[in-house]
């Protein structure tokens, strides 16, 4: 408490004394209004943790009307602070309507200290609670924003090349999966990340998988995560790319280095929609936009029983082939979806 404002804003002066005398010494600094009309330049002049707000002003009037109007006015401006309602017994009924409001608790007069002190911390704790969060929304945003920075150009100027950016531009627009194909330096990631960039996914995160670069053994964590303690290693809890990437979309680059059991995880996620960290038993929803890459022959996989078929119906809903580099008479292929 020592280091959160407060603002009290209340009609009646004993009660502005009381409550500067109570908290005064515990905070950092309390300043108290008498009337409620000050209150909105005084929350844009100064940052409060927690607003104690009466629910009457006007003078035989006890609808609490007034206090409610001033709750979403502040609230429209604020929405992060905490406001907590100062009401008699009778208004106890609007104060569970101030709660609905946007209020996140009340005090009936005349109260109890302690429970004063009790229910004034909680509110700055949630306060400081939901500052931290906005900035961390902010820290994210900027993040994803750093992250989805165009990088190279994607230039080209044959049919083929033209062909394939025209089909990106309309395959961007779907939330269908994506298996992109061609030789190694086609520009495979190059054209994953312009799906993204002109997808209705695109201020959310693109996250990229190696599939080459894991070892096999760390496949699942790197995936789907881990608790803390699921192998000797797990010092903490973490999060897989599957999770990191919801309502996003997830790259994995050479699909077909996928081993055959992670491949069975991954076609479970496809169908269900949920991962399972190791060591966990709780399902986690993730909404991804799958994107595929690989130079391998997937096809001839299935058919020598190196990956499995019903996972490639499952990633290949959209099928784009990269032209070769100088190879302006290669064309594309859609299957099965056409345009």
């Amino acid at each position: 408490m020592k280091e959160s404002n407060i603002l009290v804003v209340d009609d009646n002066k004993s009660i502005l004394s009381a409550l500067e005398l109570l908290l005064k010494g515990r905070c950092k600094k309390v300043k108290v209004l008498s009337t409620p009309n000050l209150m909105l330049s005084e929350l844009q002049k100064e940052s409060y943790d927690v607003l104690l707000l009466d629910m009457n002003f006007m003078a035989g009037i006890n609808s609490g009307n007034e206090g409610l109007y001033w709750l979403q006015r502040v609230l429209e401006k604020e929405p992060g602070l905490s406001i907590i309602m100062i009401t008699a017994y009778g208004d106890v009924e609007l104060a569970v309507k101030a709660i609905r409001l946007g209020a996140v608790d009340f005090v009936l007069k005349p109260w109890d200290n302690e429970k004063m002190l009790a229910t004034v911390e909680s509110a700055i704790r949630l306060s400081h609670s939901r500052k931290e969060v906005k900035k961390l929304k902010l820290k994210e945003k900027q993040l994803i924003a750093e992250i989805n920075r165009p990088g190279q150009a994607l230039i080209g100027s044959s049919p083929a090349w033209k062909a394939v950016m025209d089909f990106v531009a309309k395959v961007a627009s779907t939330q269908a999966n994506v298996l992109i194909t061609g030789e190694n330096g086609t520009g495979k990631e190059l054209i994953a990340r312009e799906i993204h960039r002109q997808s209705s996914r695109a201020d959310k995160v693109m996250v990229t998988v190696d599939m080459g670069s894991i070892t096999e053994t760390l496949f699942e964590s790197e995936l789907f995560g881990h608790k803390k303690g699921a192998f000797t290693d797990a010092q903490t809890d973490r999060v897989g790319k599957i999770e990191t990437a919801h309502e996003g979309t997830l790259f994995l680059d050479e699909i077909g280095n996928l081993p055959l059991p992670m491949q069975s995880k991954l076609l479970s996620v496809l169908q269900n929609r949920v991962i399972t960290r190791v060591g966990d038993n709780n399902p986690v929803p993730v909404d991804i936009r799958l994107i595929c890459a690989t130079n391998c022959n997937l096809l001839q996989m299935v058919s020598n029983g190196s990956f499995r078929e019903d996972l490639l119906y499952r990633i290949n809903t959209i099928h784009i082939e990269l032209p070769r580099c100088g190879a302006g008479n290669r064309t594309y292929r859609n299957w099965p979806v056409t345009f």
